[in-house]
């Protein structure tokens, strides 16, 4: 019995772990950091607006090839930076304007995708949450019985510690999760600051 009741104390804690599925206009949106799918260019660029023609430009082969490596998570910011550096030498600032919506299309895409991928890890949570709470309604009806059933109360307990213990690891692991998109933003601002450094006035 008193396994029972500490279990039942650790699911009751479960709720204020919930509060984000009760709060904000997305329901399965399990972060504190606000929901923005897409950023805008502006969010991380000070330089112009990208022209019809560097958008195209954007698209060469080298200009694409360039971004591709310098957005991945991989290449720390400084040598991004220095590569972005050594780069703006010789490029013009259509080259580099384009650079940066290469660079920004790219993590933008990847970004959106992983807060797909965290609202579909929300959900889950939300229902995994839902389903912990029915096994605690259900054991307690089970105890409160004229002639309880231990051997059920058992398995629902199993079941419930399990679920539980699932429902832990994955709150535990949201913090990393829920970072990534903050520090993909924070990527593509630090490597538009360096291509607009770079541009020639």
């Amino acid at each position: 019995m008193k396994r029972i009741l500490l279990t039942a104390a650790m699911v009751g804690g479960l709720g204020a772990g919930m509060a984000w599925a009760e709060t904000g206009t997305d329901p399965d949106w399990p972060c504190i950091q606000r929901k923005q799918p897409h950023l805008s260019l502006g969010q991380v660029w000070t330089g112009p607006v990208p022209t019809e023609a560097q958008q195209e430009l954007a698209k060469t082969r080298d200009i694409a090839n360039l971004a591709e490596a310098l957005e991945q998570r991989r290449v720390s910011v400084e040598d991004a930076e220095k590569q972005i550096g050594d780069y703006a030498k010789t490029a013009s600032n259509d080259q580099l304007t384009a650079l940066m919506v290469a660079i920004f299309d790219r993590l933008d895409s990847r970004r959106a995708s992983l807060i797909e991928g965290i609202g579909r890890y929300g959900h889950k949570q939300v229902a995994l949450a839902q389903q912990i709470d029915d096994r605690r309604g259900k054991m307690e009806a089970m105890q409160k019985a004229d002639k309880p059933d231990f051997d059920a109360i058992d398995k629902e307990e199993a079941a419930l510690d399990w679920d539980t213990r699932i429902f832990t690891d994955r709150q535990q692991s949201l913090t990393y999760v829920c970072e990534t998109p903050v520090i993909l933003e924070q990527r593509a601002f630090s490597l538009g600051r360096a291509i607009a450094a770079g541009l020639k006035s």
